[in-house]
């Protein structure tokens, strides 16, 4: 089956998709997106997606392309056309196009793009086994808690870990603390099985899989203590662990190098993984 792709009130051919060279998320990345996993026929989060996306354009006083209710109507239609029933949906909305200038256009239409596709997700081994981390300096801009295209210093970042033969890069900010990952949300167990994660400021996207992992953390009783943490306490840690809309829930087991705790996934955040699925009624996260 060919590709679909929703632009700006049309489906076409994936192959054929385009928007205009003047598009101002080509030339500024003056623009937003999402990504919503589906599985099994089933968007999750999707509330919670369509939340964080809204508050992203108000953010960047970007006008929304059409309201909610449309909007999900046009993930199922694209998700049918391309006959996904586990995978990714990509949306992503600019300011539009105009003549290139740096301020914003007036009267300028939103463009708007909606993708789907099947993906493999984390491996086997990778959920079972756990996966290494790098850390490197955090280079972004202080607005983190947009999901802006602006990515650059993200895709930086991902391509030093996979360099690395690591699975992802944790950044680090002032002090030595650890902000999140290039695409994840970062979270340590400590000794006393407290679970910590960085509070949600402009420091840190605050994740959907994030806000379902803490509801579970809540639901099966562990403690938690959203503040900031550094890399020699991560070390430190019982556990580590990242999460992210494509990556679910992955046990870290060495950052740098150096083994987490015994260097196997813990207990924690096992139950934790069973626990956010649970919440979906499903048994796991695979795409497959």
């Amino acid at each position: 089956m060919s590709r679909v792709a929703y632009v700006n009130g049309r489906y076409v051919p994936h192959a054929k998709a385009a928007v205009h060279i003047d598009d101002r998320g080509y030339q500024f990345a003056d623009g937003v997106y999402e990504v919503i996993a589906l599985i099994k026929g089933k968007f999750l989060d999707e509330v919670g997606h369509l939340d964080r996306l809204e508050r992203s354009l108000r953010e960047l006083r970007i006008a929304a392309p059409m309201g909610r209710r449309a909007l999900s109507h046009v993930l199922r239609e694209t998700v049918r056309r391309n006959g996904i029933a586990s995978g990714i949906v990509y949306v992503q909305i600019t300011r539009g196009v105009a003549r290139r200038d740096h301020p914003f256009p007036a009267d300028t239409a939103p463009s708007i793009v909606v993708t789907a596709r099947r993906i493999k997700g984390p491996s086997p081994k990778a959920v079972e086994e756990g996966i290494g981390v790098i850390t490197q300096k955090d280079i972004r801009w202080e607005r983190r808690d947009i999901k802006s295209i602006s990515l650059l210093p993200n895709v930086l970042a991902k391509q030093e870990a996979r360099e690395n033969n690591a699975y992802e890069a944790w950044l680090i900010g002032e002090g030595g603390v650890v902000n999140e990952g290039s695409s994840t949300n970062a979270w340590i167990v400590t000794k006393d099985n407290i679970l910590v994660t960085h509070p949600a400021d402009h420091s840190v996207l605050n994740g959907i899989t994030r806000l379902g992992v803490l509801a579970a953390a809540k639901k099966i009783g562990v403690r938690i203590e959203e503040r900031s943490f550094s890399v020699e306490e991560a070390h430190a840690a019982k556990e580590a662990f990242l999460t992210s809309t494509t990556s679910h829930l992955l046990s870290v087991v060495t950052i740098d190098g150096k083994p987490v705790g015994n260097g196997h996934p813990g207990e924690v955040t096992i139950k934790l993984r069973q626990a956010y699925f649970a919440h979906f009624g499903l048994k796991d996260g695979s795409f497959l």
